[in-house]
């Protein structure tokens, strides 16, 4: 996606879990825009991977989200940033979780992004922003995900209060639908193609979601200087589907 006249041009924008899915996608549009891009992910090979499809000059780290001290040595190196997107997070379990798989989903889901929210907030320059990530399952759980319910519903919270305290630093939540990504690589191929199919003859605008369609949304927060504390769905209308 080539974009003219960008306010992300000679940006710093950090995506955590930029090797993959929505935050591949929004990397990728990023340094289209002409922003000095920085991705993370907590594989090597995945990041290698990911910097050879992507522009040139995109650089790229390893990283745990849930390493508080990894995290403050990431962010003291990088040094002043604009933009933090953070896609990075592993599918919460479905269907009667064990409290140690519960308080893992938890430590990813939601600490590990308080944790760089608060490790990258000194580095942040003005006009910048931190957009987190969700799914729309606080707005409509599906039966058996009641933790990844529970889990998005505090992210929520937690977008809507940050965006309080660390004014003006901007911070919003992107909450996507069902999207074509490595989440669903833990299902057949089968499997996956059958719950698009059913996804898509439900939903208003017929398909399921591509990652370049969320991608669009961060970039939008990332440059809107009037938007904060908003959780923005983009789920081709599910929540309105019924």
């Amino acid at each position: 996606m080539n974009i003219t006249n960008s306010k992300l041009a000679g940006k710093k924008v950090v995506v955590l879990g930029g090797t993959s899915g929505f935050g591949f996608a929004t990397a990728r549009s990023a340094a289209a825009a002409d922003a000095q891009v920085v991705i993370a992910s907590r594989n090597q090979g995945n990041v290698d991977k990911a910097i050879a499809q992507l522009s040139t000059g995109v650089t790229g780290a390893t990283l745990d989200i849930t390493d508080e001290s990894s995290l403050q040595d990431f962010f003291n190196d990088l040094g002043a940033l604009d933009h933090l997107v953070i896609t990075a997070g592993d599918t919460a379990p479905a269907f009667n979780p064990t409290i140690q798989q519960a308080r893992q989903a938890f430590e990813v889901r939601f600490w590990g992004l308080y944790c760089a929210a608060q490790a990258a907030v000194p580095h942040i320059q003005p006009g910048g922003s931190i957009t987190l990530t969700n799914g729309i399952v606080a707005l409509r759980p599906w039966k058996g995900w009641a933790l990844t319910s529970a889990i998005a519903g505090a992210v929520e919270s937690f977008t809507r209060g940050l965006a309080l305290d660390l004014a003006p630093i901007r911070v919003n939540a992107v909450c996507a639908g069902v999207v074509k990504t490595p989440l669903w690589s833990g299902m057949t191929e089968a499997e996956r193609e059958a719950l698009f199919a059913d996804t898509a003859s439900k939903l208003p605008v017929g398909r399921v979601g591509e990652p370049e369609d969320i991608a669009e949304t961060y970039l939008y927060l990332m440059q809107s200087q009037f938007t904060t504390g908003q959780i923005i769905i983009i789920d081709g209308g599910a929540a309105i589907a019924s």
